[in-house]
């Protein structure tokens, strides 16, 4: 079975294309316009083992918001598509890591119902050229188009890099705990409804 999916999502701001194996190796190939964003996403790739591609082109001259944003909005969708009915997966997953200084839990459920929790309370307002409000839209564009619940909680930091980057490496890794099948549960719903 290949739990694999490519989902390009276009509008007036955006034009994006996601493609990921969520059985892959920590493969990447990201190309978003916004650097530090590319960071991110390698963050997710490496530490989740997902093969992920991402191409976006987005109003820039404005600023990174919609690009972040529409990135987190089709990373979800590609997520919902490629794990389909979620039959045999753990469903839960959770990491804590540290880097330096910085120390952050995300834990997410494929629970069907979108739900963030964020709390990162950031050091400074910008990470370079990087807007740190912009972390949340990206989050939040994924538990809306993916269906988890998601909470993030960056438990202490100094340096709002070692901070952001703490959040997406963990959140690599829950989500691959949360995807990852689960032989003792092969073709079960991992819910006493029988739905997720």
């Amino acid at each position: 079975m290949t739990r694999t999916a490519e989902i390009t999502r276009n509008t007036n701001e955006t034009q994006i294309r996601v493609a990921i194996n969520l059985d892959g190796t920590g493969r990447q190939k990201l190309n978003t316009g916004v650097p530090f964003l590319d960071h991110m996403l390698d963050q997710i790739a490496r530490h989740g083992m997902f093969d992920l591609e991402v191409e976006a082109v987005g109003d820039l001259h404005i600023d990174a918001h919609h690009t972040v944003e529409d990135t987190g909005i089709t990373l979800g969708m590609a997520v919902a598509k490629a794990i389909g009915d979620k039959k045999g997966i753990r469903r839960y997953g959770h990491a804590y890591v540290p880097l330096d200084e910085a120390l952050s839990r995300v834990v997410i459920d494929f629970s069907g119902r979108p739900g963030l929790e964020l709390h990162v309370p950031f050091t400074r307002a910008m990470i370079g050229t990087f807007d740190v409000d912009l972390t949340g839209e990206f989050f939040r564009g994924f538990v809306n188009h993916a269906g988890v619940t998601l909470h993030i909680d960056n438990l202490r930091g100094v340096n709002a890099h070692h901070q952001c980057e703490t959040v997406f490496k963990a959140f690599g890794r829950a989500l691959r705990m949360a995807t990852e099948l689960d032989e003792r549960a092969a073709g079960i719903i991992p819910s006493t409804k029988g739905s997720l």
